[in-house]
């Protein structure tokens, strides 16, 4: 169910069984996702997050995800996306932050007392996107604005609460991750990083593809060409040089990759971009 141009969705779905996202991706709207049953595992900008019964994801815009089953093996929830111009007016009239793209994780663990009231509000918006009386679309988003408060006042009053221990193994595909993000640049293998975390290489690759969803080489990539977009945008450095500094040896192999990618090659991507 949809408001306007795409400013807008939600959806309610449910499934048992192992059911997983085919492929990582990143949209330039926010997402919501409420779990009212079972449970998820998130793979978000190299940190794998498990949500249950009651917990909420926010997804910051252009953030690399992917959700695959948990071991729960099922999942009820509802599912939100919606832009800033959805929102304009209120978030840039609030006298504190709505969105909280600053969070440390992404993950609302909403206590049972909070539970019921959360879960009415989505109800009422799938009703209001449902029926689609008149002024629909003002309830929402007068119902949005109220989530997102509740998501507000929850992290004044559960700043400390601590989250749940996450898996063992998610916890050290997190570590592998964040290792990736920082040392992109050197020569980084998959031989050499199981190494440094006490893993077999086999046990390492299939573990890092089945939480992920990308092959070890192909995140190291998609992390590399990420900085490179920074440095094309942002910068005025030759494409040689950034390809060196992002990880390349060699340029050639820096701009087949990056238009396998991106869709573009780097000069396009510069001249769109205005640098």
């Amino acid at each position: 169910m949809v408001i306007g141009d795409g400013e807008f969705s939600i959806h309610y779905w449910y499934y048992t069984g192992h059911a997983e996202m085919r492929a990582p991706h990143a949209h330039a709207s926010y997402e919501l996702f409420y779990v009212l049953d079972g449970g998820r595992v998130f793979f978000i900008n190299g940190t794998v997050y498990t949500a249950n019964k009651g917990d909420l994801i926010f997804i910051n815009s252009n953030d690399v995800h992917r959700t695959t089953s948990s071991e729960a093996l099922k999942c009820e929830r509802v599912l939100i996306n919606f832009t800033d111009a959805f929102l304009q007016h209120v978030i840039s009239h609030s006298p504190f932050p709505l969105l909280p793209v600053g969070r440390s994780s992404p993950v609302f663990h909403f206590p049972i007392n909070e539970q019921a009231a959360v879960e009415e509000l989505l109800q009422k918006m799938l009703q209001e996107c449902r029926l689609q009386e008149s002024g629909y679309e003002m309830c929402v988003q007068s119902l949005l604005t109220e989530l997102l408060i509740r998501m507000y006042r929850h992290d004044l009053k559960e700043y400390e609460r601590q989250a749940p221990p996450a898996h063992p193994m998610h916890q050290k595909i997190s570590e592998v991750a964040s290792y990736m993000n920082e040392h992109f640049s050197q020569q980084v293998t998959l031989q050499e990083t199981a190494r440094r975390f006490f893993i077999s290489p086999s046990y390492l690759s299939r573990t890092f593809k089945n939480v992920t969803g990308f092959q070890f080489s192909e995140y190291l990539q998609i992390i590399r060409i990420r900085e490179a977009q920074r440095r094309l945008r942002e910068t005025d450095e030759p494409i040689g040089r950034i390809a060196e500094e992002v990880g390349f040896d060699h340029t050639a192999n820096f701009n087949v990759t990056f238009k396998k990618i991106t869709g573009v090659t780097p000069g396009y991507y510069r001249r769109s971009m205005g640098s």
